[in-house]
């Protein structure tokens, strides 16, 4: 998750009690918690309580919101990379400009009923799940997936080879572990492609935007 939830409104405000009036008013516009996700903390629900217009691997803008994770670290990393990527290739107004955000990773668990698509009869249409840009029929099947009151869907990274990606139909398949960590990164996106470092040093991961070509 990108880590501007207090940065934002720190920008707009000059004292606390500014800024928590602030995050007051900007919560009560915000959509209601789905019935599903109450009492479960904000990273688990986000992405059900906001519906994004823009479609996903497995999700049509009018369907309801699903909570995207991956099994390895470096994976998620990649993830993210390439989409702060795809922004800023997108932007002509960043056009040469670097992107620099701050992410907050994070571990949840993940159970119920779900679709391999890494394991047989699935993997045998490996080609249908693995498009770079065409998501026609992973999308169809997340609907199907509803239908059959599955709770998510994994699958194989397309930006990350190697890598394992959840897709999660249903909030109340999340949790989190007592006293679970969060770390805090930083990432850095130019045309060249796109480098995270966890904050304090140590773990870096680079993705040459040739990889993603």
């Amino acid at each position: 998750m990108e880590a501007q939830h207090v940065v934002s409104t720190m920008r707009l405000a000059d004292t606390l009690d500014e800024q928590r009036t602030l995050e007051e008013l900007l919560e009560a516009s915000k959509p209601p918690v789905p019935t599903a996700a109450q009492g479960r903390h904000y990273l688990l629900f986000t992405p059900f309580r906001y519906r994004s217009p823009v479609p996903s691997r497995f999700r049509l803008p009018t369907d309801p919101g699903i909570w995207y994770g991956a099994e390895e670290l470096r994976t998620a990393c990649g993830e993210v990379a390439y989409w702060k990527w795809r922004f800023l290739a997108d932007s002509e107004a960043l056009s040469g400009q670097a992107l620099h955000t701050e992410h907050t990773f994070f571990a949840a668990q993940v159970r119920g009923r779900c679709v391999d698509l890494l394991a047989p009869p699935w993997n045998a249409a490996a080609s249908a799940w693995r498009r770079g840009t065409d998501y026609a029929s992973c999308q169809e099947l997340a609907a199907e997936a509803r239908q059959r009151d599955l709770a998510w869907i994994r699958y194989a990274s397309v930006r990350v080879p190697g890598g394992t990606c959840g897709a999660v139909l249903k909030v109340e398949a999340l949790s989190l572990g007592e006293g679970f960590e969060q770390q805090s990164w930083a990432c850095k996106t130019s045309g060249a492609g796109a480098y995270l470092q966890r904050a304090g040093g140590g773990e870096r991961y680079e993705f040459p935007a040739a990889g993603w070509a």
